[in-house]
């Protein structure tokens, strides 16, 4: 009996569909579109979108304003895009992301020094474009004896390889550079996914009589998979379309194999299913071929439908429907959450698809897993999760050796210990339980794990704020932040993902020796913003207010003529200052404090004396008072006249250094006073 299989990696792959789904949907919404280069290898597609008024550039000289240029799968030139910007084209880029990939590893290494070496068609789109990203200076090869330039073997070198090209040459090749180079830095950036269309390719075609591998003509890894399966089928045929299917080919009681590349469309590989299905010769439909095909036992690694019946302490009982025995489900095999409890996943009655573990006919018993299932239903998620940089909500489950695991949906997810946080954290035993927000950063399809980073997000986030708040920040801004930490020289202060500094002496007009005198950690306090430097990221902040200034308040208190009561706080060879109210101070000069001459203050005055004076003068711009004890003590005015018209004529007196007028503020500067305190 004739029987016809597909190989199930068959068909567009996730980089090509993701392109023409985009084109599709870009032409759908009226835009006018222009490829560089035909999008995909295959007639069909290019066909239909120029039926659509897709256009197909050679070069962004060929870019009319009107249209948006799309840049393929299989990537560009560095030089090429830089154009597209410098042009102000506008541009939707395409290529696929393990291409991208391959685009910065070899920029990052030419720019280190490195010699570039790529592995693959130097003809291929993609080759030229990889090697575009180094200057055009790699070495291109997919000989299996290839000989490297004299000039590469004392260099560091890096290798990459073309995304389609057969592993099996590519390690060949590798091997040789090891041999010839004396540093070499090797990234195997084949696609996964050419990687298991090739191994299935190899099997199927091992078992098959007829194979078909359907394809461009120009589609590098279409060609890949006919030369395996020639390799192991003689009767193999590269066809495109169901047309191309030898009219003459027997396939009567014949095994035969369908695979297909990553450029074919799946209505391709259906028309040409469709032809085998109508060449049976006893007309059989492909429904009842399958039917036929489906095993009437239950196997390892089965996937069936079953409904809750029982749930009991650490496990599930289940019904599978049309097999003779009931399932078991063991409670940690539902969900790798170690915290969540059995009744809250599942109930009686739920219907639930599980993965066949075991089967043992002798004991009756069928083991089943439903955490092994999800992990297989949400790997090709996680997968475009990845490809696609997505950010991923997660919860820290338990602490390991180096990092933390973070479950995103059912699957867990190792996070570095340098990646769990904005900061390094001390006690990863802090973050279990709390809910993250990750992407993933490294994917190992073999073992099917993954490497996330919560710390990315974070410095991302925590760099949108910055953007945000430096956009608008200005001088005098007011911000209502909490204070986040105190030092010695002042409080930090936190604006919303900005920290700004509060100096000490900008937290109070009174004198303090420390800025938890007057704020704790965790205060929420309003500020505003004395000072900034964009480039510095530096920001001062300002807290005391204008109306809490002494000055200020003693402007509204105090009048030239008035009385005051004061105390001596600071002696100086030139006169004495006293404390009106904390932190105003006036000055009593030497000429002032008694109403005749004396030596120095401090034969009439003591520190700590409470006087009373006059206000003489006040200079409120400079914050100066000036005080005299003399004027309450001095006799009237009628008196002194009578005295002085009484005296004799005084000859002229010679005035010595020392009762020079002195410069208050000078002398201030040159002799700083003690702090009494």
């Amino acid at each position: 009996m004739m029987s016809i299989k597909t190989a199930k990696t068959a068909g567009f792959c996730y980089g090509v569909k993701r392109a023409v789904d985009e084109v599709y949907r870009l032409v759908n919404e009226g835009e006018k579109i222009g490829t560089l280069g035909e999008l995909i290898h295959n007639h069909t597609v290019i066909d239909d979108l120029e039926k659509k008024g897709v256009r197909v550039y050679n070069s962004p000289d060929e870019a009319e304003p009107d249209r948006r240029v799309v840049i393929r799968t299989h990537g560009v030139k560095k030089a090429v895009v830089d154009e597209i910007e410098s042009r102000g084209l506008l541009c939707t880029d395409l290529t696929c992301p393990f291409v991208a990939k391959i685009h910065r590893i070899v920029h990052e290494h030419h720019s280190k020094g490195y010699s570039i070496i790529i592995i693959g068609d130097k003809n291929h789109p993609e080759v030229i474009g990889i090697n575009g990203w180094c200057d055009d200076s790699a070495f291109i090869t997919y000989d299996e004896n290839c000989v490297l330039p004299q000039n590469m073997t004392e260099k560091p070198v890096c290798v990459v390889a073309q995304t389609t090209i057969n592993k099996e040459i590519f390690v060949k090749i590798v091997q040789i550079i090891k041999n010839t180079c004396k540093t070499v830095v090797v990234f195997d950036t084949i696609c996964n996914a050419t990687k298991d269309r090739q191994e299935e390719a190899a099997a199927l075609s091992a078992e098959s009589d007829v194979m078909f591998v359907i394809g461009g003509r120009k589609s590098s890894n279409t060609a890949k998979l006919f030369e395996i399966a020639k390799a192991n089928c003689p009767e193999a045929y590269f066809i495109e379309t169901c047309a191309d299917i030898p009219k003459g080919v027997d396939l009567k009681n014949k095994k035969i194999g369908i695979t297909a590349g990553a450029c074919t469309p799946g209505c391709i590989i259906e028309e040409v299913f469709t032809t085998m299905d109508e060449k049976l010769t006893n007309e059989e439909s492909f429904a009842e071929l399958f039917a036929q095909s489906e095993s009437k036992t239950l196997n390892n690694g089965d996937i069936v439908d079953a409904t809750v019946v029982e749930i009991r302490n650490n496990e599930v009982i289940v019904d599978l429907g049309g097999f003779k025995y009931n399932g078991q489900l063991a409670a940690d095999q539902l969900s790798d959450d170690p915290y969540a409890k059995v009744e809250d996943l599942v109930k009686p009655g739920d219907e639930i698809k599980v993965y066949v573990v075991g089967v043992n006919d002798a004991e009756g018993k069928v083991v089943l897993s439903r955490k092994k299932l999800v992990a297989m239903e949400n790997w090709n998620k996680m997968k475009e999760a990845y490809e696609n940089n997505q950010i991923l909500d997660a919860k820290i489950i338990k602490t390991v050796k180096g990092g933390v695991i973070a479950l995103v949906d059912q699957t867990q997810v190792f996070v570095p210990a340098r990646h769990a946080a904005l900061r390094f954290v001390q006690d990863l035993e802090t973050l279990l339980n709390t809910n993250v927000r990750l992407r993933l950063i490294d994917m190992d399809e073999r073992k099917k794990r993954f490497v996330g980073s919560v710390r990315s997000v974070l410095e991302e986030e925590k760099k949108a704020v910055e953007d945000a708040f430096w956009a608008s920040a200005e001088v005098g801004k007011e911000y209502t932040g909490a204070v986040k930490s105190l030092t010695s020289f002042g409080a930090f202060v936190d604006l919303g993902g900005v920290d700004g500094l509060v100096h000490i002496s900008e937290l109070s007009w009174n004198k303090i020796k420390h800025p938890s005198e007057i704020v704790k950690e965790g205060d929420v306090i309003t500020v505003y913003i004395k000072d900034l430097n964009p480039e510095t990221k530096k920001i001062s902040l300002g807290y005391k207010k204008a109306e809490d200034n002494p000055w200020v308040i003693a402007k509204a208190k105090y009048n030239v003529g008035d009385v005051v009561k004061c105390k001596v706080v600071r002696i100086m060879p030139f006169g004495a200052f006293c404390e009106l109210m904390p932190n105003v101070d006036g000055l009593i000069h030497i000429s002032q404090i008694a109403d005749r001459r004396i030596g120095k203050p401090e034969d009439v005055l003591s520190i700590g004396e409470e006087v009373e004076a006059k206000i003489t003068a006040i200079d409120w711009d400079a914050n100066k008072i000036s005080l005299s004890i003399r004027a309450l003590i001095a006799p009237p005015a009628e008196e002194q006249k009578q005295a002085q018209e009484e005296q004799p004529e005084a000859k002229p007196e010679v005035v010595s250094a020392e009762d020079e007028p002195v410069d208050i503020e000078k002398y201030i500067a040159e002799n700083p006073a003690e702090d009494e305190e």
